[in-house]
């Protein structure tokens, strides 16, 4: 389905609003199975996939390859607890810009170090941090949107009139995947300096013990 031009922006400013911050008290506080936990992980994000009801959150497929991948801690007698599900969700998404060895990179240490660790500064204290913060940036990110959209609505001025909705258009999406490539860049470039400094200290640790 094609969108007219006019309505092209707010039709993207409302697939923003769909965007669902899921809360820690959304969260069952008792273990679920797996196919609990894809049905949750469906009903709570599902609003925001490119195709609602025909895309796939989340697979077992997937949740063998990440526990395959050491992405998540494998479950107790096939059960997954609340902490497993918060880091489906970082993992959820992460996975659509990210390698598998970057999130390891991101991920590793804090489930190494906060994953049940049964102290009041936990994983759900890292989660609400981080997704309490990622909240208080859409209204800025709306806005960022619209002018990236006010300024490729006035490209391709002398284009031919049959083509210059497709271009401006165009336009449009160089000008955000360009955003995209750039965010990219930096988020590698602070994983490497994560990858680095991690690797650093292990090697330290190991010559200690000698």
């Amino acid at each position: 389905m094609t969108i007219d031009s006019n309505d092209l922006l707010n039709s993207i400013l409302e697939s923003l609003d769909r965007v669902r911050y899921i809360s820690p008290e959304d969260i069952p506080n008792i273990d679920l199975y797996m196919d609990q936990i894809t049905t949750f992980m469906d009903s709570r994000l599902h609003s925001s996939a490119r195709n609602p009801g025909e895309d796939k959150i989340l697979t077992k497929t997937m949740i063998n390859n990440y526990a395959k991948n050491d992405l998540l801690p494998p479950p107790v007698k096939k059960k997954y607890s609340k902490e497993h599900v918060l880091l489906l969700i970082f993992i959820y998404y992460y996975k659509g810009i990210l390698s598998i060895n970057d999130i390891q990179t991101l991920l590793g240490p804090i489930t190494e170090r906060y994953f049940h660790n049964g102290e009041k500064f936990n994983l759900e204290s890292i989660y609400r941090e981080a997704f309490t913060m990622e909240e208080k940036q859409m209204q800025a990110l709306k806005a960022d949107v619209q002018a990236k959209y006010r300024a490729a609505q006035k490209t391709f001025q002398d284009a031919p009139e049959e083509d210059a909705d497709f271009l401006r258009k165009f336009a449009f999406v160089c000008t955000l995947s360009f955003d995209v490539y750039l965010k990219k860049l930096m988020i590698e470039k602070i994983i490497d300096d994560l990858h680095g400094s991690r690797k650093a200290g292990a090697k330290e640790k190991s010559k200690n013990k000698e």
